[in-house]
């Protein structure tokens, strides 16, 4: 049986790393439905508090999510990230962290993309013939493109 999987990001603005992510990924923000959000203050479910506009859509304010375009509309995504917002800022090494492929891309060109989006150039490392960049998030959360 195969196994769908969601990652977990702990941030402090959700839906500006989802916009970002979203972009250098590819991928799609997932909508939210603002009729249920209404519907879930309504009924006393929650508050106007937990949520606010984004680009001029009324969101849950502590969470945004993406998928790759192809599952955004999939019932059961095969693959998301979400973004959730911490309390606490980031202050240690990522335990995780994920790879992104340029499945030929010039890792300079794509390293300098990013830096001018807002990413961190933190080392470049190799082993045998391969190497990579490691960044870091407009949030400080490491990846590594090769």
């Amino acid at each position: 049986m195969a196994l769908n999987i969601q990652i977990a990001v702990d941030c402090k603005d959700p839906h500006m790393l989802a916009d970002w992510w979203a972009e250098t990924l590819d991928w799609a923000v997932e909508p939210q439905d603002e009729g249920f959000i209404r519907s879930m203050i309504d009924q006393g479910f929650a508050t106007a508090a937990e949520t606010h506009q984004h680009n001029g859509k009324l969101v849950w304010r502590d969470g945004a999510a993406i998928r790759p375009p192809e599952e955004i509309r999939a019932k059961k995504p095969r693959r998301r990230l979400l973004f959730q917002t911490a309390p606490e800022g980031k202050t240690v090494k990522n335990r995780v962290h994920w790879d992104v492929k340029l499945d030929g891309r010039d890792k300079d060109e794509v390293r300098e993309a990013l830096e001018a989006r807002g990413a961190t150039f933190l080392w470049t490392a190799s082993q045998g013939p391969h190497s990579w960049h490691t960044m870091a998030d407009p949030e400080g959360n490491e990846f590594c493109i090769s």
